[in-house]
């Protein structure tokens, strides 16, 4: 395994601080191996760009230790010759979190980095050259794969098509390929047989070596998989580095893995486990402070499974997490990921707004008791879902809603069901999902047994699922309930009026209860001139924003009674409400995409 600790140096562009306030280097989020930038660089050529010479985010091979300064890391021997290595990630099929008209006003091209080929980045050997592509900031190009002896790739299920090509067109160059990441961890003989030399199943923090000593003794067509769940202790910063974070919405970072829950339809705890995994406090600061450095100003999303898996450490990352960011002006503000339990703990609730936290993402997914409790959803049934989701917008959190059509035990009109449970707790950010059989999971083996399982045959792009098992009620159904659930959420009217009772209905910010400063933050360094750009850039969205609702969509009235109610009562959540919008006006754009794609398939059905 990878041990010991690593030091985060400072770039030399950046005064030195005293050696107590040194990082040690952090894990993140999604190191299912394999996940990357557009940059070339290699581990040395990094280092000496930083003083001190040691690179951030290199694993280390020796015993653990206990000083910064006594730092060790991958060592290239006789046996393992230097590599220009291209980690590719494949373009993302259609899905909701591209949000392509949020990032084009914004001056991004993509919504988030990916995650996982940052951190293996940061586990290579120290002397190899590295190259990073995502395929949603730029396309391939005929140079990378000259330069390139070793490609890297990774993908998600939702990735598949786009990872099958990389693969094929790495050997068809004479390139050897390794793939990772969830789509090759839950169906690695596909990604296999269509060239890959190697599959890697699990986490890059243990994997990373074996994948070396694979490459190294020559062995081809294994998958390779470590028995044991990595300390997260034991990974590295992500080479953040390596990113053109001007290109993102939001970062991404982890500070734990695993759920405690067994949801029956999530793969989660196939892959990572049920016992919560998480990083030392100061190693979450660590990767703050790398960003920091590295200019990032704005959204960071903690890509935890569960963020208050374990309870007792997220109140100590939060305790500890809320100073740091108040101490430098509030650079960062947060989201995450969390069960519907978050809701009876307030503490928690105000110890994250405190820190800077404006949403969390809840898997409500039905409002049938007797649908979640066969999915093992059972955190969701103890307390009224209305009342649960309540007691989180007041007390200052937004809630982004998750929700899925076609789950066994389910009636006929659980469409309907969701909209008025989505109208009762006026939730406008919300995610429809068709009920999808993931690889790996209780529910894939139980449809297997059932003889239910259908062969995944097409390219997942979460916007519509084709149906990859047979559904307990009738299939037609299922999917017009769908297509109708979609278009009654994001109906203009309905949606408009859900946002404005929402945010009234949530508390003011703590800046205006005059409990303390909340800073507004953007996603660049702050700077005089660029604060006047970046206020200019939020009134051009606004005039796009009024230009849709007033003269595309029809509800310019509406739009603006509302804008006025909301900035004469709950003025501190006046920008939330402009936000959520945006949202809305994205999701419109699906919904008519989703209609379409269902009325397609019906017909050829």
């Amino acid at each position: 395994m990878w041990l010991g600790e690593v030091v985060l140096e400072e770039s030399v562009s950046v005064p030195r601080p005293p050696s107590s306030e040194r990082p040690f280097s952090t894990p993140c989020r999604c190191a299912m191996v394999l996940s990357g930038r557009c940059s070339s660089v290699s581990g040395s050529s990094w280092r000496q760009q930083h003083e001190g010479g040691s690179p951030p985010g290199v694993g280390v091979i020796k015993k653990p230790h206990s000083t910064f300064e006594d730092t060790f890391y991958p060592k290239r021997g006789p046996d393992m010759p230097a590599r220009r290595v291209l980690l590719v990630h494949p373009a993302s099929e259609p899905n909701f979190w591209q949000l392509p008209l949020i990032c084009r006003t914004h001056g991004c091209k993509a919504a988030f980095p990916p995650l996982g080929l940052i951190t293996l980045a940061a586990l290579l050997p120290e002397d190899w050259e590295l190259r990073l592509v995502d395929q949603d900031v730029r396309p391939l190009q005929e140079a990378d794969w000259q330069w390139a002896d070793l490609v890297l790739v990774s993908g998600m299920l939702s990735h598949r098509a786009g990872l099958l090509a990389l693969v094929r067109e790495a050997k068809a160059r004479g390139r050897t390929v390794v793939a990772g990441g969830f789509y090759p961890s839950g169906l690695p003989q596909e990604v296999l047989d269509a060239g890959a030399d190697l599959v890697v199943r699990g986490e890059a923090e243990n994997t990373v070596p074996l994948m070396l000593g694979a490459l190294a003794g020559g062995r081809r067509g294994q998958v390779i998989e470590h028995p044991e769940k990595p300390a997260l202790t034991s990974s590295a910063v992500p080479r953040f580095d390596l990113l053109e974070l001007s290109a993102y919405k939001s970062v991404a970072l982890q500070t734990s893995r695993g759920c405690p829950h067994d949801c029956e339809f999530c793969d989660v705890t196939s892959l990572l486990g049920r016992r919560v995994r998480t990083k030392e406090v100061h190693q979450v600061l660590a990767e703050l402070q790398f960003l920091y450095r590295l200019g990032w100003r704005g959204s960071i999303f903690f890509a935890d499974d569960n963020f208050i898996g374990d309870r007792a450490y997220a109140r100590e990352l939060l305790e500890e997490l809320i100073p740091w960011n108040r101490s430098r002006g509030e650079p960062f503000s947060f989201w995450s990921q969390a069960s519907l339990e978050l809701a009876r703990h307030p503490d928690l609730i105000d110890l994250m707004t405190a820190a800077n936290f404006d949403t969390v993402f809840v898997g409500i997914e039905s409002p049938d008791v007797e649908v979640l409790t066969r999915a093992g959803k059972h955190q969701n049934v103890r307390h009224p879902l209305v009342d649960s989701l309540n007691n989180i917008t007041k007390n200052g959190l937004g809630v982004m809603g998750s929700f899925i059509v076609g789950m066994d035990g389910e009636e006929a009109g659980a469409g309907a069901r969701i909209t008025a449970l989505v109208e009762a707790a006026a939730l406008p950010l919300v995610m429809p999902n068709l009920m999808v059989a993931l690889p790996r999971t209780r529910l894939w083996d139980r449809l297997q047994r059932e003889g239910r399982l259908a062969p995944v045959t097409r390219t997942m792009d979460a916007l519509f699922y084709w149906p990859t098992f047979s559904p307990a009620r009738p299939e037609r159904e299922i999917l017009e309930e769908y297509a109708q659930l979609w278009e009654d959420l994001f109906e203009p009217s309905r949606f408009l009026a859900r946002a404005g009772r929402y945010f009234l209905l949530m508390r003011p910010t703590r800046a205006a209860l005059g409990q303390e400063a909340q800073t507004a933050v953007n996603s660049r360094p702050s700077a005089t001139r660029f604060d006047w750009r970046r206020r200019l850039n939020e009134l051009r969205c606004l005039g796009l924003l009024i230009w849709r609702w007033t003269w595309q969509r029809r509800q310019g009235r509406q739009f603006f009674r509302q804008l006025r109610e909301i900035r004469r009562k709950n003025p501190s959540r006046l920008h939330k409400f402009v936000a959520a919008c945006f949202f809305g006006e994205e999701m419109m754009g699906v919904s008519e995409v989703i209609r379409r794609r269902v009325r397609e398939y019906l017909d050829r059905s």
